[in-house]
């Protein structure tokens, strides 16, 4: 299993946190109940972080006619909003809600030019509440091609409080290239144009790189 760059500082610090108190209990108490059960513990534990920093291979879903998921997840959100920041018109709003057992790399939903990033420093609102696309520490990332403008957030949450962000402005992004990564839980939210043909539906899960979200109409 392949792990992902954001995820070695981490896991190397994990190892020595929960290395230690085995360490310790093995050297005043060997062979008791209590060391097989804090082993166990911390090998389950530790099992579960290398496993968030995954990264799996998975070829994109290269379609210039769609929008592809930016993130493994479910969707939550699928409906009609005024989206302020950047395109300050109506469009579509698709989030896809990212819990800890999901690979939690970002992709380019679509190719195209970066026409706008910014970062947003907030608040930590669990990433179901309605106000954490508005509220919470958040990126938004602007790419325009041929067929319009999409704009994504990568959004923190409750338990998520790092963003990293791969994306820059003025530079060309690929359909599929990572575009950034989620620590521990949250959400992506996608905003697309009017005539945008959803694919998806509420509750449904779907994969980073590989699900249709949306089909795009022709300018």
């Amino acid at each position: 299993m392949k792990i992902h760059k954001e995820g070695y500082k981490i896991i190397f610090n994990s190892f020595l946190i929960l290395a230690l108190p085995v360490v310790v209990v093995s050297f005043f108490f060997p062979g008791s109940r209590g060391f097989w059960y804090l082993l166990t513990a911390a090998i389950i534990f530790f099992i579960l972080i290398v496993r968030f920093f995954r990264f799996p291979a998975r070829e994109p879903n290269i379609d210039s006619t769609a929008v592809i998921a930016p993130a493994d997840g479910k969707i939550v959100i699928v409906k009609q909003v005024y989206e302020g920041e950047f395109l300050k018109r109506e469009c579509i709003q698709v989030s896809v809600f990212m819990n800890v057992f999901n690979v939690h790399i970002n992709w380019f939903p679509v190719k195209g030019l970066v026409k706008y990033y910014k970062y947003h420093p907030g608040r930590y609102l669990v990433a179901m509440h309605p106000k954490s696309s508005e509220k919470n520490e958040r990126t938004t990332i602007v790419v325009e091609n041929e067929r319009g403008i999409v704009l994504f957030r990568q959004i923190a949450g409750y338990l998520a409080r790092r963003i990293v962000c791969y994306a820059k402005e003025g530079e060309m992004a690929d359909q599929g290239d990572q575009a950034g990564f989620i620590k521990f839980g949250s959400r992506v939210d996608l905003f697309l144009p009017l005539d945008a043909r959803i694919q998806v539906t509420k509750g449904q899960k779907v994969k980073g790189r590989q699900t249709v979200i949306a089909k795009l109409s022709d300018n």
